[in-house]
């Protein structure tokens, strides 16, 4: 059945290609921006046979004038770990409750696009399940999460939780339209300017391509009845050891081996002063995200969608690496291989 969907936060990379995705399945999408009048797909492309409206996810009814849909995919979001805490309520938890209040005056049923890291602190394995009272989490991005997905589930509407992981480029060919915050860490590594990695022993990242997000998505979207009430995680069928993203980038023969120490063995003061500084702001916003070890489970998304993620292993890592070099955002010409 073909349905009447709205997307928000359509002009981001996930919204984009989720509207790019349930076009091409043949459902009419209205896609809302707040400020570029324009939607495109991971790839670049700008779609058409697409409607396009003005909204903004910080007032009442997001602004925009009530009409009838099937589905609401609520994709919009401060996605910024260290943003302030009045501009992450503001948009994350405030926004989520005009969107649902939307949904209601257009009789649509409602998913929302969460993240896997509203996990918090917690390690080992993760269910596909509301986030347990009592979690500590480690930055204000994950909370504004983790309180959004209560107030969605709390509302009335009908509604599903989509959580991916840390999204990047597609299987096929590493390509993403916009490179995450996180992919700095490792061009400062590629640079040189970035010489040491504090990383736990065993610690992980949940690494998933977008394509496999953005068709999970336009997926639950299209079931929603089967969906209604669920959480279902979108990530990687094994997470990414830390360290080996770390050492990944000497993939490359241009590219130094940066040093990986356990962080109660990292001293930033032995590093020059200009690499101490960036090492500063790099462990303030992503430095939790390599002393932990969660394990998603994402076995009711499988059984709901039958969609399995691609391989994201040393050769997809390399297709990432190749594109960020194609697209001069890492700072080689030429990858070298290696073996494993």
């Amino acid at each position: 059945m073909l349905l009447n969907i709205l997307v928000t936060g359509a002009a981001g990379l996930i919204g984009g290609e989720v509207c790019a995705r349930l076009v091409a399945r043949g459902h009419k999408v209205t896609a809302m921006v707040r400020r570029i009048r324009e939607v495109r797909g991971n790839d670049g492309a700008q779609l058409d046979r697409i409607s396009i409206v003005s909204g903004d996810v910080t007032l009442p009814m997001m602004g925009v004038t009530t009409a009838p849909f099937d589905v609401v995919v609520h994709c919009a979001a401060s996605l910024e770990f260290d943003a302030p805490e009045n501009e992450l309520r503001a948009v994350n938890i405030g926004g989520t409750r005009n969107a649902i209040e939307y949904a209601q005056a257009a009789g649509a049923r409602f998913l929302y696009v969460s993240t896997a890291y509203t996990c918090g602190t917690r390690d080992g394995m993760i269910a596909e399940a509301a986030v347990p009272e009592g979690t500590q989490f480690t930055n204000r991005y994950e909370a504004s999460k983790a309180a959004a997905e209560a107030v969605v589930a709390t509302s009335g509407v009908p509604f599903a939780v989509a959580r991916p992981s840390i999204v990047l480029g597609d299987s096929a060919g590493g390509t993403i339209r916009d490179f995450p915050s996180l992919c700095n860490v490792f061009r400062l590594m590629a640079r040189g300017k970035v010489t040491q990695f504090p990383a736990a022993a065993g610690a992980t990242l949940d690494l998933v391509p977008i394509d496999h997000v953005a068709g999970g998505i336009a997926a639950l979207a299209e079931q929603m009845d089967e969906a209604e009430g669920g959480y279902f995680h979108l990530v990687a069928a094994a997470p990414t050891q830390a360290a080996q993203l770390a050492h990944g980038v000497a993939r490359v023969a241009h590219f130094p081996d940066p040093l990986v120490v356990e962080p109660g063995d990292y001293d930033p003061a032995g590093l020059r002063p200009a690499e101490r500084l960036l090492a500063e702001r790099m462990i303030g916003t992503f430095g939790a995200y390599f002393t932990r070890n969660p394990q998603f489970s994402d076995a009711r998304f499988r059984d709901l969608t039958g969609l399995l993620c691609p391989d994201t292993d040393n050769a997809w890592l390399d297709r990432l690496i190749a594109y960020g070099l194609q697209r001069g955002y890492l700072p080689a010409e030429k990858l070298q291989r290696m073996s494993g």
